[in-house]
């Protein structure tokens, strides 16, 4: 495993700084950018060029030291990982690094209250890929590029091609086509940290009693629900079912491959149409057939219900690799096998999760970069990966070593082929759309509702919300 750091390195950190709120941040590698030559991106028109420069180590970090910079990142699990990380950044920069972690439902208003500050409290912020237009568009995050560009700053082995390609799209651009995906006027805003693409986790012991194999497409797994409740004697699969977000995000996961998408290339709103109501109708069937709850179900109720060994089946976040094997939360490890996201009309995968990015009023930007730069890199993604966390890079998902230690990689790496950077509009709007129309509908399908009406009951409100921002002018 000479691809791996030594263990002791992961394992010998002094304990982070927190606020009363734990919660650990990345805060350096947002972009560094460096490895796109010119033949790389005329072989490929799925990002923007990144011009890069590049300084050694000790010079990239002597102005610095002594400093300490301030990160908000959420309560997850990817960040359990990576806060372990921080010590060893302090030694080798020195550094100083507080984390401010909290929940992450909370975590976007106080981002925004400090954001809004003349001068605000945080250095790094972690957010959710669907923050990224409502941030720039507000003014509240830097570009990368000038830090990228800044031959004082760039880590020259950055090699920024070896970022998955749908992460750093759906995390990092603002422009382009859509307003958030490559193409004329695409920036780099943000780097990913713990973004993530959906996978199915199975119980291997049950489907070996039932004599059950994995399903590969939605017919299959729909008939596979019932067999799993009768026969199994367990909840056949968990979801998430929240009213808001957790609840459109379900939806998500299943309209994709099944063909449907929330707006047309006009705006649209085509959520309501034959796959979409498919799509509310198979959550129907696995609230029917899983473990009790699933309509109050956020994401951590939804993990934790498979967890527990109440549900055969998760289609949700690779986030659950690092659970399933930690024995302190979890009672199936060693029970778990993994499979693509089933196909239906298509294979289409989740994603999302977040990404660090710097805020435009933070009063050290430079240390900011240098720390967001290095926790992205090549040997921190590795080190992360080890420890639980989501890897954000084609190097690490192909490691042998670690796939040795973790076989589900071998699965991510097909995964990774089909995970969709357009999976959900990441408009300025969408909070207001996913949270108070698209999410509530959608729990309201969980909970008697028919399909076809509560999908429809959302049209006007969409349609109006849309036209108020201006989409139709």
């Amino acid at each position: 495993m000479t691809d791996l750091p030594p263990s002791d390195d992961l394992t010998a950190c002094t304990p982070v700084q927190t606020s009363e709120t734990p919660m650990t941040e990345t805060r350096r590698d947002v972009l560094r950018k460096l490895g796109l030559t010119t033949a790389a991106i005329a072989a490929s028109t799925t990002l923007p060029h990144f011009s890069i420069a590049g300084a050694q180590a000790s010079s990239r970090y002597a102005k610095y030291k002594g400093s300490t910079i301030v990160l908000s990142i959420p309560a997850h699990p990817h960040f359990d990982a990576a806060i372990k990380m921080f010590a060893q950044f302090t030694r080798e920069t020195g550094i100083k690094v507080e984390a401010d972690r909290i929940e992450t439902g909370r975590m976007k208003d106080k981002q925004l209250l400090e954001m809004s500050k003349a001068r605000g409290d945080y250095d790094v912020v972690t957010f959710i890929a669907t923050w990224k237009g409502e941030y720039v568009k507000k003014k509240l995050i830097e570009e990368m590029q000038p830090f990228l560009s800044n031959a004082a700053l760039a880590d020259p082995n950055y090699d920024i091609s070896d970022v998955v390609p749908g992460y750093l799209q759906n995390i990092g651009l603002v422009g382009g086509k859509k307003g958030y995906l490559p193409g004329p006027g695409a920036k780099l805003y943000g780097l990913p940290s713990g973004a993530e693409t959906s996978i199915m986790a199975y119980r291997k012991d049950i489907f070996a009693n039932l004599k059950l194999k994995p399903p590969t497409t939605y017919t299959e797994l729909e008939a596979l629900l019932p067999v799993i409740q009768d026969k199994g004697k367990i909840g056949a699969m968990t979801s998430r079912g929240k009213s808001g977000h957790d609840a459109m995000h379900g939806f998500l996961l299943h309209l994709n491959p099944m063909g449907g998408e929330v707006f047309d290339d006009n705006w649209k709103p085509v959520f309501q149409e034959a796959p979409g109501v498919k799509a509310l109708q198979f959550m129907q069937k696995v609230v029917a057939t899983g473990p009790k709850g699933i309509p109050s179900f956020a994401f951590g109720e939804m993990s934790n219900s498979f967890l527990q060994g109440e549900a055969a089946i998760y289609i949700d976040s690779i986030s659950i690799f690092g659970p399933v094997a930690d024995e302190s939360k979890s009672r199936i490890k060693g029970k778990v096998g993994y499979a693509l996201h089933p196909k239906a009309a298509r294979y289409s995968s989740q994603t999302g999760g977040f990404g660090l990015a710097i805020p435009s009023n933070s009063a050290n930007k430079e240390a900011a970069f240098l720390f967001i730069q290095w926790l992205t890199s090549k040997q921190q993604d590795l080190s992360i990966a080890r420890l639980g966390g989501n890897a954000m890079r084609t190097s690490t998902i192909n490691s042998p070593a670690l796939r040795a230690l973790f076989p589900q990689y071998a699965v991510l790496k097909e995964q990774i082929k089909y995970a969709n950077p357009d999976w959900r509009p990441i408009i300025p709007e969408w909070d207001a759309l996913n949270i108070q129309i698209f999410g509530v509908a959608i729990n309201e399908g969980l909970t008697g509702k028919n399909a076809q009406a509560a999908l429809q009951g959302a049209v006007g409100p969409v349609t109006e919300l849309m036209k108020r921002a201006g989409y139709y002018s």
